[in-house]
């Protein structure tokens, strides 16, 4: 018995449907199912998965999540695109809905931070070919991220697949 990957995630938020069309307008995930209850499961627009991720409403009563600062809990969810331009895409799109908190470099992948509209923070990240990490691999790396610079250095892994 061994685990292949990481399936879905399912978050108790304020409103699923503010988060469904925060996720389809922001991320471009799509919609498997909506309802009939306070619930809605979408999936990433090229996943293979059945849904990647759930939000279940439990209402504007919800206090902030004090997950990391004063209780333990999930820090974040990182999402995964395909090319070096899908997260420069990405960075304008994040940036446009005013929701890029931070862009670190870790080495292996490049990564932009953001939050979902409960403020529930969440990655979006591409991962390096494995030829390029070098020692790298092996190191918890948090740099500043220049997508000028990493254009430079993988600019044939730039192009955009959407």
């Amino acid at each position: 018995m061994s685990i292949s990957r990481m399936n879905h995630a399912v978050l108790y938020v304020r409103d699923a449907a503010r988060h469904q069309r925060f996720y389809e307008d922001v991320l471009g995930f799509v919609t498997v199912i909506d309802g009939p209850g306070p619930y809605v499961f979408m999936r990433g627009p090229t996943s293979p998965n059945h849904h990647d991720i759930a939000f279940f409403t439990i209402g504007d009563h919800a206090k902030q999540s004090e997950a990391g600062a004063r209780t333990v809990g999930l820090y974040h969810i990182a999402w995964e695109v395909d090319t070096l331009g899908q997260l420069m895409e990405m960075k304008d799109r994040l940036s446009e809905a005013g929701v890029l908190a931070g862009m670190s470099d870790h080495g292996a992948n490049k990564s932009l931070y953001a939050k979902d509209p409960d403020g529930i923070e969440f990655e979006v990240m591409w991962l390096t070919p494995a030829d390029t990490w070098g020692e790298e691999a092996s190191e918890a790396i948090i740099r500043p991220l220049d997508l000028v610079a990493e254009q430079k250095r993988f600019g044939y892994l730039t192009e955009s697949r959407s």
